[in-house]
């Protein structure tokens, strides 16, 4: 570079570089059910509740899993969301997209085989995404065994006899 171009970009205050190369992932694609599985582990290390996967494969042809986790508040459903993200990137996948980001009460991440739906409690049971894929096959996460129908929490028995 000469004096005189070094003038040049001094006056226009910034350099232009081009852009940086991006990296490509040489690794597997991972199928459906280690996209489950990474996706489950992110839920469960940011203390996701009642995590439950759904087998929609024999269902309809847009995605072959939801997976549909609770959180507590929409700052947790925010840290859901960002620690799914950084899981599945870290394994080479880019997710499709994002909904319902921000205040919302419930985000979806797409990553075409899997869909992860994540909702606060109330969301959850307004929406009731486990009886519209009635007949799914249905899995729930180990961690999420104490939150089972037969291990309902006194604040669900009571929202539920108040609906009544």
């Amino acid at each position: 570079m000469t004096d005189k171009d070094v003038s040049k970009v001094k006056r226009k205050g910034t350099f232009k570089s081009a852009p940086l190369p991006v990296e490509a992932h040489t690794g597997a694609v991972l199928s459906g059910e280690e996209l489950v599985n990474v996706a489950v582990a992110a839920l469960e290390d940011v203390k996701a509740q009642d995590i439950q996967v759904l087998d929609v494969r024999e269902k309809h042809s847009i995605t072959d899993f939801m997976i549909i986790a609770t959180g507590t508040s929409n700052r947790q459903i925010g840290a859901m969301l960002d620690k799914v993200r950084e899981a599945v990137k870290a394994k080479g996948v880019k997710p499709l997209g994002e909904e319902g980001k921000g205040d919302s009460d419930w985000v979806l991440l797409d990553m075409d085989d899997v869909i992860v739906h994540m909702m606060t409690a109330s969301a959850r049971q307004f929406y009731d995404l486990e009886r519209l894929w009635a007949g799914a096959e249905q899995s729930r996460s180990a961690s999420a065994a104490h939150h089972s129908p037969e291990n309902s929490h006194e604040h669900f028995l009571k929202l539920n006899k108040d609906q009544e």
